[in-house]
């Protein structure tokens, strides 16, 4: 990915900057230009293949694997999530399918063509943004900016415009195309940095966290785009995500991933339906002491579990995982003998979420947290 430039440049050295930058772009245009006809022969019914790929990373503990035998398929035209939390290896995989991270064993093709061996191929077919990145030069405007990458791409002046302006149609942005960059907020630059990914009309676009920190307005605008650009256009879409409504809203399929591993690869749907009976949920008071749900894991019936605060209400939420109904006075047992009172209990049809804590025996926050220690 380009660098951006530092917000205290001044416009003449960001100029210098896109100069240097357009130098580059005869070489593209002569690489776009002689592989039109290849990926028009490609066969893309599958558009990402991955077998037994691996990358491990040196650190001062030793080796710290990320990707630990991954098998994946994603097919034409399809919206996949990849839904792990913080440290699972999404982003990793994204990385290296997207030719900026070679693996340490294993193979990874985007459209028939191998990230190893033919990494110039890939590029021309893919793009890729992350809701992280700071994907912009400050003191030029939007429309500065897509046109500049549009140029990259070697893409001609007038397509290049045509280009920008239906993309900021679709996502709102047509009245803020002439502001400079740094003057647009965090979510007007997120969408700039959406219709970057998709100005050179790929194949396959990965998206690493594209709507994260934005509202919730915003982020659905986001969604909306991105099921258009599958829906209408037929381009594969990856989408590496914590956000389990997201995966859930627009996914055609979704892969859990933790520690480096795949654990379940289905439609949201059916993964949601793998659990069967709906979960129990206990809201409680006071908050679970340290180390107070350790017991429930090992009663007979019970999954997993996850712990959240309902700060509103001062209260507290626990969510358990359970093969029927038989398993939930002994659950709500567990817990008052722990010291809680329990206010209130239902059942609740089952979510992502604890589709992952059925696998893991843990929810997003508490494993982060185990990560993290």
């Amino acid at each position: 990915m380009l660098e951006t430039c530092p917000s205290n440049t001044t416009i003449d050295e960001n100029l210098n900057v896109l100069d240097e930058r357009l130098n580059q772009a005869p070489k593209i245009r002569e690489d776009q230009a002689g592989l039109r006809n290849v990926m028009n022969r490609v066969d893309t019914e599958i558009t990402v293949q991955v077998d037994g790929l691996r990358r491990e990373f040196d650190s001062k503990e030793g080796k710290v694997t990320a990707l630990d035998g991954v098998n994946l398929q994603v097919r034409k035209g399809e919206i996949f999530g990849v839904l792990g939390p913080n440290g699972a290896g999404k982003t990793t995989m994204i990385r290296i399918l997207s030719t900026l991270l070679l693996p340490s064993s294993g193979k990874a093709g985007v459209m028939g063509f191998d990230v190893e061996k033919e990494p110039e191929k890939i590029r021309a077919v893919i793009n890729m943004a992350s809701g992280a990145e700071r994907a912009g030069y400050d003191f030029i405007s939007a429309r500065g900016n897509l046109w500049f990458f549009s140029q990259l791409y070697g893409i001609p002046s007038e397509e290049a415009h045509r280009r920008i302006n239906e993309l900021s149609d679709m996502l709102g942005l047509q009245t803020y195309l002439d502001r400079k960059f740094y003057a647009l907020s965090t979510g007007y630059k997120q969408r700039v940095t959406l219709v970057r990914a998709f100005i050179n009309d790929p194949k396959v676009v990965f998206l690493d966290e594209p709507t994260i920190g934005l509202d919730v307005m915003t982020a659905l605008s986001i969604r909306e785009y991105i099921l258009k650009q599958a829906k209408e256009y037929g381009r594969t879409i990856l989408i590496a995500t914590h956000n389990m409504a997201e995966v859930d809203a627009i996914c055609n399929r979704v892969a859990i991933i933790d520690k480096g591993k795949i654990l379940a690869c289905d439609t949201p749907a059916a993964l949601k339906r793998s659990l069967g009976a709906p979960s129990l949920v206990l809201e409680v008071s006071p908050p679970p002491p340290p180390g107070s749900l350790e017991p429930l894991i090992k009663l007979e019936g019970v999954k997993g579990y996850t712990a959240s605060v309902d700060e509103e209400r001062g209260l507290s939420r626990i969510q358990v995982v359970v093969d029927d109904d038989g398993s939930a006075q002994s659950v709500i047992d567990s817990v008052r003998k722990a010291g809680m009172t329990v206010v209130s209990n239902w059942r609740q049809q089952a979510t992502l979420e604890e589709v992952f804590v059925a696998l893991v025996g843990r929810g997003f926050r508490e494993r982060e947290h185990e990560a993290s220690q």
